[in-house]
């Protein structure tokens, strides 16, 4: 059992999949697995998306641009940079006053591309205040894992209903 909760712990950090990814794909572990607890998965896998956020606020925004002009990484780099900083300037165009309220937002709504990897990235781009983005993301964290548990539930009832 314990491998199944690291399974969408280490899901819930990976980029662009994020939380995202890993709630469905607990639901459908605990569609499988009597005895999957999904709460405690939905607390694993916010802690999971959450981790990276000091490492990306502090550290990315440095390698990105020392990689952006190497051989081989310099064309992902390129690309990471460029989404944040297009990230940073929709949510400084779009926020106004409420910046922090706009960064909840962007991490909150779950499409593509707006999770806390990027909105972190964004963050560190615009210079924005450490605590006050990290509780930012936070709150976009459990947005998104909000919205994301209930498409997970009623698709995984959905599907339970016409199977069974």
């Amino acid at each position: 059992m314990f491998k199944k909760y690291l399974i969408v712990f280490f899901w819930s950090m990976v980029p662009l999949f994020e939380l995202r990814g890993a709630i469905p794909i607990a639901h459908g572990i605990k569609a499988a697995t009597p005895g999957f607890n999904l709460l405690l998965a939905y607390i694993i896998i916010a802690i999971g998306n959450m981790i990276p956020m000091p490492f990306i606020f502090f550290f990315a925004r440095r390698i990105l641009e020392w990689g952006k002009d190497k051989p081989i990484i310099g064309g992902f780099f390129n690309f990471c940079l460029t989404k944040g900083e297009k990230g940073g300037m929709k949510l400084q165009e779009k926020a106004g006053g409420g910046l922090y309220w706009a960064l909840l937002l962007f991490v909150g709504i779950p499409v593509p591309g707006t999770g806390a990897w990027t909105g972190t990235l964004a963050a560190s781009i615009l210079d924005m205040d450490f605590k006050k983005s990290v509780m930012a993301v936070i709150g976009g964290i459990a947005l998104a894992g909000t919205i994301m548990g209930i498409i997970s539930f009623v698709t995984a009832s959905a599907i339970m209903g016409v199977a069974g």
